[in-house]
């Protein structure tokens, strides 16, 4: 390999920070690099000597499910070693169906979850994404796009879905909003949104040329073709990353409990004044929930959101803990098989 540059890593998020992090931990013969692109079996990557494509490791062995934004080490050879603890990951249920986690974006500062305001603004999808964005460890901006051709912005009512994050309006083509955006912007940040929100425009956007496909909406239904199709990872002018991902269809929850927790901030602190601690926030007495959407001060639809993502994910966690049940068993009973041939091999040397 070509003579390390340790100022190489800088553009792609070699912090000192991430350095006094990693560096203990990376084995002799081996050098830090970051994952900038997924392909199956190979990835493009980051490395000290500049950016080279390395072989991922089977998907059977230790190290598997690496995506975007993820910290390894390489060898002489350009072959994936290890996978350097996550500080933060995106994570969905598994499109698969089934009932594991799916990682969008690792290492991840800042989540910016797109939602084009010239369309139907759905507040359910928004508040879902806040939940992955809240449970990833990362800080959520929600960004209403296409803000010059929307007749009417509701950024109140997005507010109100998103305590504890800024909600932005923006525009790619005129620029507005992109001032405040970019100085808000720090380490590596994420985009995540439906097709048709503007994602890869404002990508580019910020990142100053045209790298990302775009192609226009559908004029019928505002609905967008999936025009990137790989999560990829890119230098910001500024100093910091981009990660643009593909449109999302389905954002199914995985382990999201302490997301939903900071997305429904403020259902979780009218919970607390209930007068039953297990309140259903049905029909019991006293209840401080059902007591605000009859004062006005929480919505009927926000508190039926709420409802169904704690319902989702408990589902969701109820089939992890049978599949880890079911994958004990089949452990248990591979020993136990195990066993009984040993002991018919001893009985029969008798």
């Amino acid at each position: 390999m070509v003579e390390n540059d340790p100022n190489f890593h800088v553009p792609f998020g070699w912090t000192e920070a991430v350095a006094d992090e990693y560096t203990p931990l990376i084995e002799t013969g081996r050098v830090p690099a970051r994952v900038i692109r997924m392909d199956r079996s190979e990835c493009d990557v980051a490395t000290p000597t500049g950016l080279a494509r390395a072989r991922c490791p089977r998907s059977d062995s230790e190290i598997s499910g690496l995506c975007t934004g993820d910290w390894v080490t390489v060898d002489a050879d350009l072959n994936v070693r290890q996978l350097l603890p996550r500080r933060s990951a995106i994570m969905r249920s598994s499109v698969s169906g089934r009932s594991e986690g799916q990682v969008l974006a690792a290492n991840v500062d800042t989540v910016l979850i797109c939602s084009a305001a010239d369309g139907d603004v759905d507040l359910n999808r928004i508040e879902r994404m806040l939940t992955l964005a809240w449970e990833s460890n990362a800080q959520p901006i929600v960004l209403l796009t296409k803000a010059d051709a929307a007749e009417d912005i509701p950024i109140d009512e997005v507010q109100a879905a998103a305590p504890g994050a800024v909600v932005l309006a923006v525009s790619a083509d005129t620029g507005a909003g992109l001032d405040v955006l970019s100085a808000m912007l720090d380490g590596t940040v994420a985009l995540i949104g439906p097709s048709g929100a503007g994602k890869s425009t404002l990508a580019n956007a910020l990142l100053g040329a045209e790298v990302f496909a775009t192609n226009d909406v559908r004029a019928v239904d505002k609905k967008g073709r999936h025009t990137t199709v790989h999560r990829e990872l890119r230098p910001l002018p500024g100093g910091g990353t981009l990660i643009d991902t593909p449109g999302l269809r389905g954002i199914g929850l995985y382990d999201a409990a302490e997301g939903i927790e900071k997305t429904f901030s403020d259902i979780e602190s009218f919970a607390a004044s209930c007068r039953f601690l297990d309140c259903s926030h049905q029909a019991e007495p006293g209840c401080a929930v059902q007591e605000a959407i009859e004062t006005g001060a929480l919505t009927q639809r926000r508190f039926d959101s709420y409802r169904k993502l704690v319902r989702e994910n408990a589902w969701m966690e109820s089939r992890t803990d049978k599949r880890l049940q079911a994958e004990r068993a089949r452990e248990w009973k591979s020993v136990m098989k195990q066993q009984r041939r040993m002991y018919r091999e001893r009985g029969s040397r008798r």
